[in-house]
């Protein structure tokens, strides 16, 4: 079974590669313009699929219009730009993260238009009567209709801009953030820095504030060179032959 499948392959690519051997130069660049023109957001438009679109059509339909647009086979100056845009596109829609991300979009969008289809509908009462006889045959007539794939294109374009509007408010303001935790941190930091900068001045001055407190304090018992201090008031001396200066007693 693999190995039919992968036989398979290889006979697709050969027709496909034989088929663009021949496409124009203008067919090239013309869907090198489409792709580049496509909604960013959207891998389904680059691959230009539909959004019920298998896993296996994604792949062939990437592999059908990467030979149109690949550099060595296309003269286009984007053709490279092109091509990495088609690459992306299958790479995300192959990831079972982004495409259920995707699609719960495509669902979300589905939903707002069916509600405001109903809206109409209440105004429109023979539209209303034809969708009750039919039995939901109208509604998906309806939503099998040209008119309702580029509704839901555009509805989806819509979602995917405001869910990417608000990622990148968010992570902006997560951004702004971790600025304001790291300037408060190098803050810290040097305010750290600054005290243990001045605690290792102040031990360095130690042994110098030391020296001048016993200086002090032997200059203080001692008199100073030349210095005349006043005599000492003496008190009665029975013993002593001279006489004293009176003592002022309170």
């Amino acid at each position: 079974m693999g190995e039919s499948n992968s036989s398979t392959i290889i006979e697709d690519d050969l027709l496909l590669k034989n088929f663009f051997a021949e496409v124009s130069e203008v067919e090239r660049d013309n869907e090198v313009l489409r792709i580049l023109g496509c909604f960013k957001l959207n891998p389904f438009e680059h691959l230009n699929l539909s959004f019920d679109s298998s896993i296996d059509e994604v792949k062939k339909q990437y592999r059908k219009i990467s030979l149109m647009v690949h550099p060595d086979k296309c003269k286009h100056p984007q053709a490279k730009e092109a091509f990495g845009a088609l690459a992306k596109a299958q790479q995300l829609l192959l990831d079972p993260n982004e495409r259920d991300y995707l699609l719960s979009q495509v669902n979300s969008a589905k939903e707002e238009l069916r509600v405001k289809r109903k809206k109409h509908l209440k105004k429109d009462t023979a539209s209303k009567m034809k969708s009750l006889v039919d039995e939901g045959k109208y509604d998906k007539q309806y939503e099998q209709s040209e008119e309702f794939k580029q509704e839901l294109k555009l509805k989806v374009r819509e979602l995917l801009t405001e869910k990417e509007w608000r990622r990148r408010k968010m992570q902006m303001r997560i951004s702004e953030e971790e600025g304001r935790l790291k300037k408060d941190e190098e803050e810290q930091k040097e305010i750290w820095k600054r005290k243990r900068e001045h605690e290792e001045e102040w031990e360095g001055t130690r042994e110098k504030r030391v020296s001048s407190w016993r200086d002090f304090m032997k200059g203080g018992k001692k008199n100073k060179k030349g210095e005349i201090r006043p005599p000492k008031l003496k008190t009665e001396d029975p013993n002593k032959s001279y006489v004293q200066r009176p003592v002022k007693r309170g």
